[in-house]
């Protein structure tokens, strides 16, 4: 954008820097010019915002406080002891109602309760016991005695002329109309609260004289001229304390936006002014504009600061520019040769990774294969194993399916049909027996199908199928314990029956010569894994064997190979599941754990 500035016939390098750098310093004076206008037009309006909130706030709060108060002295008006004492206002109803007026004025916080007969006398107070009583005070002068009278109810303001407290003074005619009951409300609560706030906040009445204020000083001033007849009813009903209250500070507009105040500081305030529901009154919020305008120049001085830096920064890089042309040339010219070696570092480097990442995948391959073969080699040793048990378990139904069809053949020859049934019945239950088991042991002996739901159960019976003959033969009791036929595994059938027969068939070597032997299989589950334990009453492994318990080829068997419980760790893991051994504490025997996904 700059290269327009330079003319036709090239200046001077100095020359064309200098106009640059003053062309850049009006830049700067020019985005702190926009900058500030905006800043500070930006903090009047947050300002004017806080100060519409700040006045929303304090009137929801004074008229929570007010119509709190609204209802005491409608509902004071009927209650029996104030009716009798302003019909018969006896030493005994006026003590009974003093009372309870004082207990009545303590438990709701009004200042003052108090009932005027129709002279305007007051014959009981809340405050009689106090040096400032209001009993025996004559009150016939005050717009809301006689309001009150004529309209049933009356609200107003005034100085108090006993206690010389402002305060907030509701009226109620008496039913039967033989007097008034008044609630005095006072402020000195809310005035406390405003006091803590960032500015002055203030109540104004239907004549605009200031009867509440977190600035004491302003209290009892008028904010605009009063006519003659304001000045004749404040001075008859004795509103403020005196005939006429003074004037605010005259440079204190309260209902312009933007005024200021009379303060030491001469500061400005953002003014937000709202209803207050008390005939003629109204909420005036004054919120100071110099921290936000603090705020506001400082954000300008700083993005004046950040136009300068970036001001010096472009005029460095365009005197620095001609300079370094042929630097750039020949560092781009060393970059682009150092590039091109680098890509053909790269490229090599590349090629030589993808052969690394092809032998790696073969050498997995080969150890998936590899691994595979072992666990089919290890289903096939124990099928070796379970040989004969399953021999035996096949020959006792074959011998009686013989019995059975021999004496069908009998009973049909002489015409026993009936008598035949039975015998048949029996050949089809044990044929479906004997397919059991062949066919568990077909499918335990193919190879593995994949990995889908398990019924856990199913597994379960699986195995103790194919070594049934052998626990037969020990006399070990197995107990079965939390199953459900809804339990499934994300897992591969053959793959469980393998790791549970290797466990149950470790358990049954650890069971030799044990007495009531025992073994356990039970079942838990949780939101994502299903556990099956498997644990035996024998002698347990010692803390010197569970070291060795998952190593290759450690064993404490004669004539064993150490793989069977590596084999079933390895088949559980490639499930997503997990076998452990869990040290059986002050318990007998030994325990595993087989944690597989749930499905």
């Amino acid at each position: 954008m700059f290269t327009e500035l330079v003319p036709s016939r090239h200046p001077p390098r100095r020359t064309r820097h200098l106009t640059l750098l003053v062309v850049l310093i009006l830049v700067v004076l020019a985005v702190f010019g926009s900058a500030y206008r905006l800043n500070r037009s930006g903090a009047e309006t947050t300002t004017k915002r806080s100060a519409n909130m700040r006045a929303q706030a304090a009137a929801a709060l004074i008229t929570s406080e007010f119509q709190k108060y609204r209802m005491l002295p409608l509902v004071l008006s009927d209650y029996p002891d104030v009716q009798g004492a302003a019909e018969s206002p006896s030493p005994a109803s006026i003590a009974r109602l003093n009372a309870k007026l004082e207990q009545i004025a303590r438990r709701t916080d009004a200042a003052v309760i108090y009932v005027i007969n129709l002279r305007g006398e007051t014959i009981a107070a809340s405050n009689w016991r106090s040096g400032n009583s209001f009993v025996g005070q004559n009150y016939g002068f005050r717009p809301y005695f006689t309001q009150a009278l004529a309209h049933y109810t009356a609200e107003q303001f005034a100085l108090g002329t006993v206690s010389r407290h402002p305060g907030l003074f509701l009226a109620h005619r008496l039913t039967g109309g033989k007097g008034v009951v008044v609630v005095k409300v006072e402020f000195d609560r809310i005035e406390a609260a405003w006091a803590h706030q960032s500015g002055p906040t203030i109540v104004r009445d239907a004549n605009g004289v200031v009867i509440m204020s977190s600035n004491p000083e302003w209290r009892m001033r008028a904010t605009r001229p009063l006519s003659p007849e304001a000045i004749h009813a404040i001075s008859a009903a004795r509103l403020y304390g005196t005939p006429l209250p003074p004037a605010l500070a005259p440079d204190i507009k309260l209902d312009e936006p933007g005024s200021s105040a009379s303060d030491p500081r001469r500061q400005r305030f953002m003014i937000s002014t709202v209803p207050i529901p008390v005939s003629g009154w109204s909420l005036t919020t004054l919120e100071p504009l110099a921290p936000a305008f603090v705020s506001a120049d400082a954000r300008s001085q700083a993005i004046a600061l950040i136009a300068a830096l970036l001001g010096l920064t472009v005029f460095s890089l365009v005197v620095r520019s001609s300079d370094r042309t042929a630097l750039r040339l020949a560092a781009q010219q060393e970059l682009e040769g150092r590039v091109e070696q680098r890509t053909t570092e790269l490229l090599e480097a590349n090629n030589k990774l993808v052969h690394e990442y092809a032998v790696r995948e073969r050498n997995e391959a080969k150890l998936r294969a590899a691994r595979e073969e072992l666990a089919q080699s290890n289903r096939l040793a124990t099928l070796g194993q379970i040989t004969a048990g399953v021999s035996h378990e096949i020959n006792q139904p074959l011998a009686a399916l013989r019995t059975f069809a021999e004496n069908a053949i009998i009973m049909i020859r002489g015409d026993k049909w009936r008598e035949a049934l039975p015998n048949l019945e029996s050949i089809v239950a044990l044929s479906a027996r004997i397919g059991e088991i062949t066919g568990e042991l077909r499918t335990f002996a193919r190879r593995d199908a994949g990995r889908g739901p398990v019924r856990i159960c199913d597994a379960i019976d699986g195995a103790l199928l194919l070594i049934a003959d052998r626990l037969r033969q020990t006399g070990v009791t197995v107990a079965r314990a939390g199953e459900a036929t809804s339990t499934l595994a994300a897992a591969n059938r053959i793959r469980v029956e393998q790791i549970l027969i290797n466990l149950l068939q470790n358990a049954l070597d650890a069971l030799d010569g044990i007495d009531n032997p025992t073994i356990t299989i039970a079942t838990t589950t949780d939101e994502t894994t299903v556990t099956i334990t498997v644990s035996d009453n024998g002698p347990g492994i010692g803390p010197k064997d569970r070291k060795l318990l998952f190593k290759s080829f450690a064993t404490q068997k004669p004539g064993g190979l150490g793989l069977g419980l590596v084999i079933s760790r390895e088949l559980a893991r490639e499930v997503g599941g997990e076998l452990l051994f869990q040290p059986s504490g002050s318990r007998r025997g030994a325990a595993f754990l087989v944690q597989l996904p749930k499905s």
